[in-house]
């Protein structure tokens, strides 16, 4: 099954993956072996289950070779630099008259980096944080934190990491409005947006109480555009393995989600651009 094309991947992907030693050589093509990590991402098949002789033609590779060079490609930066060159790349496609964010939980199956049990799921989760341009578009997302924590958790660290994966791709976070629903009502969360000097616009937590008198921007016509992160968040559901996490490490849990944005963003280049 082709997730996207073999033209595609050669195009936005196999150009920013790094390459063996010299006199190394790969047993199947870099892009064959891409296609075959994006059929495990789309249909959350287990890696030892991949379908490696209708993948890669002709060379032999078992699934513990395509594994390997996710790992690899993972623990490189590759894959993050395909999202973040790709987005470099295309920023005129987005709308970033606001942000959105939202956080996401995930049922851990094999527990693992970040896993903790999250009582209103009755079950151990990961969470993740995602931001979104006005239109919907994914546009980074954070390492999890333990599901037994609230989105605020460890929020500075997060929200920069996120900002952090932006600016790679060449987005500027200063001036950018940015919407958030009531589970980011903090004073330290507002305090952090105003110091990166980023325009928050959140939802206030009526379990904060009234709070103190000193005026706090909000505008609701603007809060309304938030619910299309909850729709992307909903596209992502069409990417089997990200419904339920079995990777045990954290990094391949972000990468995942990354390679989900980039067939997502390539999608519609292609329906955009086409001749």
């Amino acid at each position: 099954m082709e997730v996207i094309s073999e033209y595609s991947i050669n195009k936005w992907i196999v150009p920013h993956l790094s390459v063996g030693k010299r006199g190394t050589k790969l047993r199947a093509k870099p892009s064959e072996i891409v296609g075959a990590i994006l059929y495990r991402l789309k249909t959350g098949c287990q890696w030892r289950e991949l379908p490696t002789k209708a993948c890669i033609h002709g060379a032999g590779l078992s699934w513990q070779g395509v594994y390997h060079h996710f790992r690899k490609w993972a623990a490189d930066g590759s894959l993050e630099k395909v999202w973040t060159q790709l987005l470099k790349s295309k920023r005129k496609l987005l709308d970033l008259s606001s942000m959105q964010l939202d956080g996401s939980h995930t049922i851990c199956k094999n527990g693992g980096e970040h896993v903790g049990y999250q009582g209103r799921k009755a079950a151990k989760t990961c969470n993740s944080l995602f931001l979104s341009d006005s239109k919907g578009q994914l546009l980074a997302c954070s390492e999890p934190v333990s599901g037994a924590h609230h989105d605020l958790f460890e929020i500075e660290r997060v929200f920069r990491e996120l900002c952090s994966l932006l600016r790679e791709a060449g987005i500027q976070t200063e001036g950018l409005f940015l919407n958030a629903d009531a589970g980011f009502d903090s004073e330290n969360f507002r305090r952090l947006c105003a110091e990166m000097k980023i325009e928050a616009n959140i939802a206030f937590n009526p379990r904060n109480g009234e709070g103190s008198e000193e005026y706090v921007y909000f505008d609701q016509e603007l809060f309304k555009r938030r619910t299309v992160i909850e729709h992307a968040n909903a596209w992502l559901d069409s990417f089997k393995a990200l419904l339920i996490r079995f990777e045990t490490k954290a990094r391949h849990w972000l990468v995942l989600h990354l390679l989900a944005f980039t067939v997502l963003f390539i999608r519609k280049i292609n329906k955009l651009e086409k001749p």
